[in-house]
């Protein structure tokens, strides 16, 4: 991990700050997808050809410069993206892991081991300057975090919390540590030591700082602060809980457009008023929002076309489609597919979620929805306004900017901030409406009811906010 965690939303507020002061009328610009512009980072996918040769130069430099007896590699791609500056930066972040080579063996492939005991994991971050007309590589920096710890006594009570000698927050308030005591008992947070309590109450004071800068600057009448994930690095909660695949253009299956909707759409409409929306699901620590995303979106269409609301695997999914990433990530439309060719989908009592990839357990016998097709809508918030008021729930994706602490309210975050092209979690659009006068989106969320709003969020409607509008979606049903 980088020691500049703390501070990288941060500092997008505010760099973003002064691009509204110096750049009236730039917003518009973010309706573009950020490719071309000098500097600006792009996202990779694992199979990308230049990161498969940084990665492998890091790995290499990490083993050179690393002291332990056998080699270690990378067992786990989490996630990596580009910036051209005088060639090109990689910024990877990998788990690595012990292998049962000896550095002195020389041998061409290494198994990890399969005892997990013997498994000693760490979490690394990478940067990597590489020429390619000039041939030469650089490795910039390499922070990497142990994984697997020794467990000394487990710290629960925040009378054993003080910032250890040399901590930034060494001279921590009262009020600090009052705060973060009661956010340790509302949501039963333990932590493994007293060097990692310590560590923890530091990212939830910077998290503090954070969100007062997200309130500060909100246009709607959204409440932002502690929350469960408020001893979350930014760098942590993305990798856990988002899911970076969706910002992939290039992923992306073609779907059939879907017929617009006759007339237009109600002043408001909210399909948990009408039976077609099952109760709040949590994914856990597991990037499977676009599973939960689009089992909803079925759960409602199955609702509409057979007067039954069932709640439907999500793990299915995890375990069976063979294109997505299961807890890494995956796309929608993949999903659909996925779900046509297995026959349809078994019930959540049947298939039950255990937020871990696992072998595929489905069984066409137990069968109890099915889909014949799926489609893609307008990218008009009125036209998807009309269809969902007539046709149900629909599976959506945005750019989470301000979801790790989003507690209630109309989330209206600076456009500047809320990039739509840079879309990494998938929810359900439930319904919409106004408050005191702000349009909103109710969207289910697969965090849990001790999230948002018991579970929902609810974002301003009307200028296609954080992307909310470029990856509509729904199955059919016949």
């Amino acid at each position: 991990m980088t020691d500049s965690r703390f501070g990288a939303r941060a500092a997008l507020l505010c760099l973003a700050l002064a691009a509204v002061g110096s750049a009236p009328g730039s917003g518009e610009d973010l309706d573009r997808p950020p490719f071309g512009a000098p500097g600006s980072p792009v996202q990779l996918r694992e199979s990308d050809p230049g990161l498969k040769r940084a990665l492998k130069f890091a790995e290499d430099r990490y083993n050179l410069g690393s002291n332990a007896m056998h080699v270690r590699r990378v067992s786990k791609f989490i996630s990596a993206s580009k910036q051209l500056v005088k060639g090109i930066r990689y910024t990877i972040t990998v788990e690595m892991s012990n292998t049962q080579c000896k550095k002195s063996a020389m041998l061409r492939t290494c198994d990890f081991y399969p005892e997990p005991h013997q498994l000693k994991r760490e979490v690394c971050l990478f940067e990597v300057w590489d020429i390619p007309w000039q041939g030469t590589s650089t490795l910039l920096k390499q922070k990497c975090q142990a994984t697997e710890e020794p467990r000394p006594r487990e710290t629960n009570k925040v009378e054993d919390l003080h910032p250890s000698a040399g901590q930034p927050l060494e001279q921590a308030s009262a009020q600090l540590l009052g705060q973060f005591k009661e956010f340790m008992v509302k949501y039963n947070k333990v932590y493994s030591s007293q060097e990692e309590a310590d560590r923890r109450l530091q990212i939830f004071h910077e998290n503090l700082k954070t969100a007062e800068k997200i309130q500060s600057m909100d246009q709607g009448s959204a409440e932002y602060g502690v929350t469960k994930f408020s001893d979350l690095t930014e760098e942590e909660f993305r990798s856990t809980y988002l899911n970076p695949l969706l910002s992939q253009w290039t992923l992306h299956r073609p779907m059939k457009p879907a017929a617009l909707a006759r007339g237009p759409a109600p002043a408001s409409w909210d399909w948990r008023e009408h039976g077609a929306v099952s109760a709040v699901k949590n994914q856990g620590m597991c990037g499977s929002c676009w599973a939960f995303s689009v089992i909803g979106n079925i759960e409602g269409q199955w609702f509409l076309k057979n007067g039954t609301l069932l709640s439907l695997s999500e793990q299915e999914l995890v375990d069976c489609d063979r294109v997505d990433h299961a807890c890494g990530g995956g796309l929608p439309s993949n999903a659909y597919e996925a779900i046509e060719k297995l026959g349809g989908l078994e019930t959540e009592s049947d298939y039950s979620y255990a937020g871990h990839k696992q072998r595929c357990g489905f069984a066409s016998g137990k069968v109890a929805a099915y889909i014949n097709t799926s489609m893609e809508l307008s990218k008009d918030e009125n036209e998807i306004s009309a269809w969902l008021a007539k046709n149900g729930p629909v599976s959506v994706a945005l750019n989470a900017f301000a979801m790790q602490f989003y507690r209630r309210g109309v989330s209206h975050p600076l456009k500047i901030f809320c990039n739509p092209w840079m879309i990494d979690h998938a929810v359900l659009l439930v319904g919409y409406g106004e408050r005191k006068g702000i349009p909103f989106w109710a969207i289910k969320n697969s965090w849990g009811e001790d999230y948002g709003e018991q579970g929902y969020y609810y974002l301003y409607k009307g200028s296609n906010l954080c992307g909310i509008n470029k990856m509509c979606s729904s199955a059919v049903v016949n």
